[in-house]
């Protein structure tokens, strides 16, 4: 049974949250208000609970709104069992990372429309988040940044990013390495510490409250 929407009201913008399953997933609703041009991210699961946080931005914006994108962070089951449904009953374009696309389709039959890399954008009227590829918890994982003007940036990072670490790369050094030099290099160097993270399960954090704790995580080996 899906959490109740919490809604973040930026200028151009807002952000709505709704978790769904057994696994506590995060699906993320993004609404232009100039436009009413809606990104989903991630519809995990629970499909009238997705459809219903989609409505629920209706009044998010003086037009009327309608779903563009769906991105799927990563093809881990947990975070696709409800494409299938919300893509046919919205037409939303899916999105989904390159290397991830082949287990996505195969698992829920969902055709991908778009296979991203690291340093794509993903855009719909109004609205261009850009893509940051973070391989380890999956080859195909991928973060979304959104970026306004005098507003901090906002992280939706999937599985790869949560508070207290890196995502679980099952206990094997080379994809533990690589996405540690992938969630180092491409996300803590280049953005600041007022920078949101929005994981795939469970509640934001940010890069500051997160960052001292880079050399530990190191050390640790997960």
């Amino acid at each position: 049974m899906g959490r109740n929407s919490v809604l973040i009201d930026l200028p151009a913008l807002t952000i709505r949250q709704v978790a769904v399953s057994e696994m506590d997933n995060d699906v993320y609703l993004i609404t232009v208000k100039s436009s009413g041009a809606q990104v989903l991210i991630d519809a995990a699961d629970e499909p009238s609970t997705i459809l219903r946080l989609i409505d629920s931005a209706k009044a998010d914006a003086a037009v009327p709104t309608h779903l563009d994108v769906i991105v799927t962070t990563h093809s881990h089951w947990d975070h696709i069992r409800a494409l299938k449904e919300v893509a046919a009953a919205t037409g939303a374009l899916t999105v989904a990372g390159a290397e991830d696309v082949g287990q996505i389709e195969v698992t829920t039959g969902v055709k991908i429309d778009r296979a991203v890399e690291h340093g794509d954008t993903v855009e719909a009227p109004g609205l261009s988040l850009d893509v940051i590829g973070l391989r380890g918890h999956t080859p195909g994982s991928i973060t979304l940044a959104l970026a306004q003007p005098d507003q901090p940036v906002h992280l939706f990072t999937g599985d790869s990013l949560f508070p207290g670490g890196v995502g679980n790369t099952n206990r094997d050094p080379a994809r533990f390495k690589s996405l540690l030099a992938d969630v180092s290099q491409r996300l803590f160097e280049p953005y600041d510490d007022a920078t949101w993270v929005h994981p795939g399960h469970g509640k934001p954090t940010t890069l500051g409250a997160e960052r001292p704790h880079l050399s530990e995580w190191a050390a640790r080996g997960w």
